[in-house]
């Protein structure tokens, strides 16, 4: 049976997440642009999550995300506080691929990019920290599936290490390998991830990074606490 949905909270939270740290602040008509609701939705919706403080406005008619969406992502973070031993590693995984190196951990349905290191090109995958995506596609999403226990397709994908990579799935343009973190007593805390542009990412350059990136994840699981 599919999860009940409600239309009033799909759209409220399509406001939300149509903010980014390259549009922490938005007029009206940004957010009916991006989210494709009426003004007069918007304004409705957005006077509720003001209330709850989700949603700041300023005297100009200027919008940006309130102090509750930090307090919950504060929340969220303590079970993942693990930042100060995955961050060095992303840094060495960007310095030796290139390409945008990040750590994924499930959340429901979706995968979350908990910590990234963004390629230093000019032409690149650019993640944000907190950006969610769906769980059914990516090499992280593959990774998260089948480590947390559920059953994945292609199963003939995954290294012995559990390694997989996906290539222009989620994004035509977009190549990434990911492997399963553990910690020190063997329970999956996320996926750590490669990727990048095909045309420069390509099968080459995936199979130089593989290596690497299952000997930082296999550092990670002797410093991650149980």
């Amino acid at each position: 049976m599919g999860a009940i949905r409600t239309e009033s909270v799909e759209r409220a939270m399509s406001i939300l997440q149509a903010f980014s740290t390259q549009r922490p602040r938005m007029s009206l008509a940004d957010l009916a642009r991006e989210t494709g609701l009426h003004k007069s939705t918007i304004l409705r919706l957005t006077n509720s999550l003001q209330i709850y403080g989700f949603i700041n406005r300023d005297e100009g008619g200027v919008y940006s995300i309130g102090a509750s969406i930090w307090r919950l992502g504060v929340i969220f973070r303590q079970d993942f506080n693990d930042g100060e031993d995955i961050r060095p590693m992303l840094r060495e995984l960007v310095k030796l691929t290139g390409e945008t190196a990040s750590f994924y951990v499930r959340a429901g349905n979706e995968r979350v990019c908990l910590y990234r290191e963004n390629s230093p090109n000019l032409m690149r995958f650019h993640l944000e920290e907190g950006m969610r995506m769906d769980l059914s596609t990516g090499a992280s999403g593959m990774v998260l599936r089948r480590y947390s226990g559920e059953a994945v397709e292609d199963l003939a994908l995954f290294s012995d290490r559990g390694t997989v990579q996906s290539v222009g799935k989620r994004n035509p343009d977009i190549a990434s390998i990911s492997t399963p973190v553990f910690n020190c007593i063997g329970v999956l805390r996320g996926a750590l991830t490669v990727s990048g542009l095909i045309d420069r990412f390509d099968e080459s350059a995936r199979q130089a990074a593989i290596a690497p990136l299952e000997h930082f994840a296999a550092r990670l699981q002797q410093i991650l606490p149980g």
